[in-house]
């Protein structure tokens, strides 16, 4: 994925300012890690275009099989039991497929077999490549897009039907997970092999960020790069803080049950869509990320406190790091002074001099455009003017 801060999507450290303007995407103000490899793009646009910044870091790299006993196993199977659907995903993919068999001497049985079946084609690409081998798809979308196959399939009916996918790389997003929820067997031909990235650096940015509670939600499309992320934390030897992140202020966002299945059986909670697809998958980070956020009435005014940004009166407001770790440490208790010494303890790597508190402080006024929102008590520290009204439950309302 490419792109800079401006548009809310790179690959740099989080935290960099987007300009200020009224609010009006949901993800304003929040930063979200990816984690795919294939789509990441797409995934990353949809998220960018609700108003996320976007942290990309593929957990996996998809390399071709040229001699695998899974994908011999999987075609002998298909071989002796010929499914009633075969979806091709991709023209490097089918050829391959088609190639390994043939190396095996199974060649002309496979196409035998693929000839007696519906065989779906993505796109034209893939569809060029079954003619090629002799083969008529019997149907191919014209968006080449899986969602349509997905949507043909499934109008059809796939209950107690056999379906074979041949797999492109990573698992296709709740494409399997909704086969199988509408009654379907479900084969799948791997013709690649999942491996770490070859350049682990955005994959520990990620990691790095993540514990540093720098982003507020990672997404997950499939089951393999959830599992590589956390085998990454591992070799690194912050399983236990990344674990930490995870259950207590980093949403993680799977596309479906199965992908989700590396992360619960850690323990760690998962939100999904009731539509496995990376629209809807967008769409839950878009409500569970606003619900999270917390919301003061302060000196008059809203104030929503959100990942890098803070939303008062529905103006966003770009924080520096720095100024979100006061903020919070002051919204733990709101209306309560905050002391210097406890204000120093809160901000990252500022050491012993308070000064760094005062410095801070100032530059979070700056950012929030309403200065009265922190109101100085002489002597003891800082709090948020809290609005009267709001009353004394505001503290325990509001606590963490």
């Amino acid at each position: 994925m490419h792109g800079t801060p401006q548009n809310g999507h790179h690959n740099g450290q989080p935290g960099d300012k987007a300009p200020t303007g009224r609010h009006s995407a949901p993800l304003a103000g929040f930063t979200v890690g990816v984690t795919a490899a294939r789509r990441a793009d797409e995934l990353g646009a949809l998220l960018q275009r609700r108003g996320a910044t976007v942290l990309h870091a593929p957990a996996l790299r998809i390399v071709p099989l040229a001699d695998d006993s899974e994908l011999l196993s999987a075609t002998k199977e298909l071989i002796d039991h010929a499914p009633d659907v075969v979806v091709a995903t991709t023209a490097i993919g089918f050829r391959g497929w088609v190639e390994a068999a043939d190396g095996w001497g199974f060649g002309e049985a496979l196409l035998e077999c693929l000839r007696g079946v519906e065989l779906l084609a993505r796109g034209p690409k893939v569809k060029g490549a079954i003619r090629a081998a002799g083969l008529t798809e019997e149907w191919s979308p014209s968006s080449e897009s899986m969602a349509e196959v997905l949507d043909r399939l499934l109008a059809e009916g796939v209950e107690g039907r056999r379906i074979a996918l041949q797999l492109h790389g990573e698992p296709l997003p709740g494409f399997v997970e909704s086969l199988r929820a509408g009654g379907a067997q479900v084969v799948g031909v791997p013709v690649y092999r999942w491996m770490p990235p070859e350049d682990l650096a955005p994959v520990d940015r990620l990691l790095d960020a993540t514990v540093a509670r720098a982003v507020d939600a990672l997404t997950f499309t499939s089951a393999p790069a959830a599992a590589s992320f956390l085998a990454r934390a591992e070799d690194r030897g912050m399983s236990a803080e990344l674990f930490e992140a995870l259950r207590h202020d980093v949403l993680s966002a799977c596309v479906g049950p199965v992908t989700a299945l590396p992360l619960q059986d850690r323990g760690v909670e998962t939100v999904q869509p009731e539509r496995f697809r990376l629209g809807p998958l967008v769409q839950v980070l878009c409500h569970e990320l606003p619900a999270r956020a917390r919301t003061l009435p302060i000196a008059g005014h809203r104030v929503e406190i959100r990942g890098h940004a803070v939303l008062v009166d529905d103006e966003l407001r770009p924080v520096p790091p720095a100024g979100m770790s006061l903020l919070r440490a002051l919204a733990r208790r709101p209306g309560w002074v905050v002391s210097r010494a406890e204000l120093l303890r809160a901000l990252p790597g500022a050491g012993r001099d308070e000064h760094a508190v005062e410095t801070a402080m100032a530059r979070l006024r700056t950012a929030l455009g309403v200065p009265k929102l922190v109101q100085t008590v002489v002597k003891r520290g800082y709090r948020l003017a809290l609005d009267p009204a709001a009353g004394s439950a505001a503290g325990s309302k509001y606590a963490d």
